[in-house]
């Protein structure tokens, strides 16, 4: 790529005020790039490739074991488990711009990678073969949380939800025209009990009679990996019987799971300095995550209120040798269901998105180039990564297998 390509397919991942942090220039200046009013510098390609893109350069050209499309991929938490397994994307979809920005910035795919939006208007024919398909597909119309506010509302929820509801149709559509190896779908626990079972039983019967898969699921906890409860189901299906199971699981005891301190900041001055959540020479949490007095004293009143009323609404206050309540994406409205404490004489404080990352099972490496309340938002809504990754690496021998299969069979007949 020329300088230009390249402050071309930056900009794809980065607004201009953060590549001209980056570079050290203005952001009219890299406007000025853009729009090729003025030349960049000869030291410009160089600074984007050290500063901005990943240094094993802008694409993985290495050979991989299998491929795969990411499907509602968020901010690519079942990407991440199935590269480790040996995987190429070789196809990626999410509508939100906010989220694609998170994924792009931490995934480098170089121009042919196809990063589609709505799924709903991309034609099956047009998805690149793969041998596993992945689809965290939403879950808003079948969880709990989801169902009672949508009927307090008056809203339809399940597949009577037309904008969310249905994209499990446009999973099906995909894998009946493009027929993957196989597939790992997931969403929340209450998916089975949704509408007395009929909307699970309806897509068992999708996946099952209608498309051939042999399909099977498990709900799993990510309390076994992160210190966080947060259970979902994950339906796995093979499109030839090739004897995958579940027996081979590997669950870490919840007594022997990480707890809040595994994941919350250090405050010793060993946490970059640039992570924009902390402050001072020790890095400390800035303080804008503790809670104001009036928030703090709404959210014990409400949490009474309820309580008077035999309900179990209220803040959940941990420290860190507790494991937290299921983080949400609605976390940015005020932190109510993890509340990090910090004494008796100080306000409680929020996560911040770092430590939302780590509680989702993201390393530290991992980009979170938006504003906290998308980040909140975005992790709310992500995966368990080591959840994905061990269901990935139960996986990957079958997946692999099949894979190499017809290879065999064509040099067999050669």
């Amino acid at each position: 790529m020329d300088t230009y390509a390249l402050i071309d397919y930056a900009l794809q991942r980065y607004s201009p005020r953060e590549i001209a942090m980056a570079l050290g220039v203005d952001a009219r200046t890299v406007r000025r790039w853009q729009v090729r009013e003025t030349e960049p510098p000869s030291y410009v390609s160089d600074a984007i490739r050290q500063r901005l893109l990943p240094l094993q350069g802008l694409q993985n050209d290495a050979p991989a074991d299998f491929t795969f499309i990411d499907l509602f991929a968020g901010i690519g938490g079942m990407r991440i488990a199935f590269e480790k397994q040996g995987g190429k994307c070789v196809f990626t979809s999410e509508w939100d711009a906010y989220a694609r920005k998170t994924y792009a910035a931490n995934f480098h795919d170089g121009p042919d990678h196809v990063f589609a939006g709505d799924i709903t208007t991309v034609d099956e024919k047009d998805v690149p073969d793969h041998d596993v398909l992945l689809a965290g597909f939403p879950c808003q119309p079948f969880s709990i949380a989801g169902v009672s506010k949508k009927n307090a509302l008056g809203r339809p929820h399940g597949f009577s939800d037309k904008t969310q509801g249905t994209l499990f149709f446009d999973v099906a559509r995909i894998i009946a025209e493009k027929k993957p190896k196989a597939f790992l779908l997931e969403n929340v626990k209450n998916l089975v009990s949704h509408d007395k079972g009929r909307t699970f039983s309806t897509i068992i019967d999708v996946l099952s009679n209608e498309l051939g898969y042999k399909v099977t699921w498990r709900v799993i906890n990510g309390k076994h990996f992160v210190p966080q409860h947060r259970e979902r189901i994950i339906i796995v299906g093979f499109r030839e019987d090739v004897g995958f199971n579940w027996d081979g699981l590997n669950l870490p005891a919840f007594d022997e799971a990480p707890k809040l301190s595994n994941i919350l900041h250090r405050q010793d001055g060993s946490e970059p300095a640039e992570w924009n959540c902390l402050e001072g020479p020790k890095g400390k949490v800035a303080a804008n995550y503790t809670l104001t007095d009036k928030l703090w004293a709404y959210l014990q009143s409400y949490a009474a209120k309820h309580r008077e009323k035999g309900n179990g609404f209220g803040f959940g206050l941990v420290s860190g040798s507790d494991t937290a309540r299921t983080l949400s994406a609605r976390y940015y409205k005020d932190g109510s269901e993890i509340l990090i404490s910090q004494g008796a004489k100080k306000n409680p404080r929020r996560l911040t998105p770092r430590e939302c990352a780590r509680l989702m099972g993201f390393d530290d490496t991992f980009r979170i180039p938006v504003s906290d309340t998308r980040a909140y938002k975005q992790f709310g809504n992500s995966v368990v990564v080591p959840v994905i990754a061990e269901v990935a690496r139960l996986m990957a021998p079958h997946i692999k297998s099949e894979a190499a299969a017809p290879k065999k069979r064509s040099r067999k007949a050669a």
